[in-house]
């Protein structure tokens, strides 16, 4: 699962109001190459929640990204090769996502979320 795909999920339990950022619990990190595309990281740049990616990164290990940002960075060159890292290279493979208000472990397998929700949950 990429950290594109994290940063758009979050926990739908019912009467869930703090589901986002889910929690990482990394067991297996990949880092598969993508080719670089600026035009791509810059139209993305202002859908994705910045300190959440941030803080999945270093949940992985990486920590290349800066805590705060500004549209501006996006000319840097530096910038783009490590929010595109970050973004699109770095992959949880194996562990769990967990819901930051029930702490619900949902688990990752093969790199493929499992977010099906219990009946009770529903």
């Amino acid at each position: 699962m990429r950290l594109l795909t994290h940063n758009m999920l979050s926990c739908n339990i019912k009467g869930v109001t703090n589901g986002f950022p889910l929690i990482i619990e990394a067991e297996k990190v990949l880092e598969k190459p993508v080719d670089l595309n600026p035009d791509f990281l810059r139209n993305m740049f202002h859908k994705v929640e910045w300190k959440a990616l941030v803080d999945a990164a270093k949940s992985l290990g990486y920590s290349e990204l800066p805590e705060s940002v500004d549209p501006a960075m996006l000319e840097s060159p530096e910038f783009l090769h490590r929010f595109h890292h970050a973004l699109l290279e770095l992959h949880l493979e194996e562990g769990a996502l967990v819901c930051p208000e029930t702490g619900r472990k949902f688990p990752v397998n093969k790199g493929i979320p499992n977010m099906l929700l219990h009946e009770d949950e529903v």
